[in-house]
């Protein structure tokens, strides 16, 4: 399935949620998706967790202290 397959199914989740459900709805399915998202990519082996909380000039080596 391409990117914009997957793209367009999440869009239509959202849309749904928030038609039905209202604005809370929409943005529950929308965290829900992202969390969902980053557990996949953590399961894939594309994301380490740390790069999450490092900030953005900093690299693997360079802590500052």
């Amino acid at each position: 399935m391409s990117r914009a397959s997957i793209g367009l199914l999440a869009g239509m989740a959202l849309g749904f949620a928030a038609y039905f459900g209202g604005f809370g709805a929409f943005l529950l399915v929308a965290a829900l998706g992202a969390l969902g998202f980053l557990v996949g990519r953590y399961a894939d082996g594309d994301l380490d967790l740390g790069d999450l909380f490092r900030g953005r000039g900093e690299s693997r080596g360079d802590r500052r202290r």
